[in-house]
């Protein structure tokens, strides 16, 4: 007769820091000596580089092996050795709980997404439960770090030679996915930090003050809802944070309008709205396109603009979320302004626009025959 036991908890483990992820994951096998920890590094080398795969318990590294990229998506590469190495520790008697530390400045939502799918029934992770998303940080350098314009590169922390990213953007990701979000550093001595981070971090989401501080157990005995996951940084359903403290001049401001945003005055001035100490999120529609989604999403320094599919059986609509630090919360009001069509123009319709250049190709690619 063949024994069915409870899959075991998983925990995945984001961070732009790695000392922080070092910690986080000595902390929890220190607090629960059953857990397993399974990091990844992405290590260059003369024939491609690869992936570094580190497994360590409360006793100490057990496992240290480089492992070839297999192609060019990192992210597929990653996935593909955790599923079965995971599997592989979560069948092993020696642990009850693991912990999935990501590449330093990888983003925790396509690797959750895939482990989500996995761990149905039937799936490679079958073994595994998703617990909880965990993204930790320093409060000392948390405001700089998300609105400051240092790239990953910059600081030796970019996942490929292509990668581009602004530690913001990379931040910005992992803390606004994060079921729980660990924080070091005093709220008391970076009072703008801490209400910044309040800002930005999932509203359905958790801190936790102290990377020593979370319960262990705890992380282990939830579960983390994939499709709520999704949908914190879902561009369609932003929002600003109910209740974010405002007592340290940290605002945020949302921007909403039926208008769609002009092409041409979009190219020419987005840089009004997009760039600067702020970190900016949301969709809008153009009447060049009016089907496609389009998507708007800025932090450290960078914006990033590219189409989301259809509007399917939405009204199209334009709602921007940012956040700051800095009081321009007019100029942003007026650029907004400025940037939409003026009610006029959207009195005139979509004729106007019928086999008119489309300025926001390189941007939005190709539009659909």
């Amino acid at each position: 007769m063949r024994v069915l036991r409870d899959p075991k908890p998983l925990v995945v483990l984001a961070t732009v820091d790695p000392l922080l992820r070092d910690a986080v994951a000595f902390g929890v096998v220190m607090d629960r000596p059953r857990t397993v920890v399974l990091r990844h590094d992405i290590v260059d080398g003369p024939d491609g580089g690869g992936i570094r795969r580190v497994v360590a318990d409360a006793g100490g590294v057990i496992e240290d092996v480089l492992v070839p990229l297999e192609h060019a998506c990192l992210s597929c590469s990653v996935r593909e050795d955790a599923v079965p190495t995971l599997e592989r520790l979560a069948r092993d008697p020696r642990w009850d709980a693991v912990v999935l530390a990501l590449p330093v400045s990888a983003e925790s939502l396509p690797v959750t997404r895939a482990l989500g799918w996995a761990t149905r029934r039937g799936g490679g992770l079958r073994s595994l439960r998703l617990s909880r998303v965990v993204a930790a940080l320093d409060l000392a350098t948390f405001a700089d770090d998300l609105l400051g314009d240092d790239l990953l590169d910059e600081r030796g922390l970019a996942l490929t030679q292509d990668d581009g990213r602004a530690v913001g953007e990379a931040l910005a990701a992992q803390v606004g996915h994060a079921d729980v979000v660990l924080v070091a550093g005093d709220p008391a001595e970076h009072p703008v930090a801490s209400d910044l981070l309040d800002h930005v971090r999932a509203a359905d989401g958790a801190r936790v003050d102290g990377i020593y501080a979370a319960d262990a157990d705890a992380l282990f005995a939830a579960a983390h809802d994939v499709r709520a996951g999704d949908r914190r940084l879902d561009p369609l359903h932003v929002a600003p944070v109910p209740g974010a403290p405002t007592g340290n001049g940290v605002w945020t401001l949302e921007l909403a309008a039926d208008r769609p945003m002009h092409p041409e005055r979009l190219v020419e001035d987005a840089a009004r709205l997009g760039q600067g100490a702020c970190r900016s999120r949301g969709h809008f529609w153009v009447p060049s396109r009016p089907d496609s989604v389009c998507v708007w999403d800025g932090a450290g320094g960078q914006l990033s603009v590219g189409a989301l599919g259809t509007w399917g059986r939405r009204t199209p609509g334009t709602r921007l979320v940012l956040t700051g630090v800095e009081d321009v919360r007019a100029d942003l009001l007026a650029a907004f302004e400025d940037l939409l069509l003026t009610p006029q123009e959207h009195a005139r319709g979509l004729a106007p626009w019928l086999g008119a250049p489309d300025a926001l190709a390189p941007w939005l690619g190709d539009r659909a025959a």
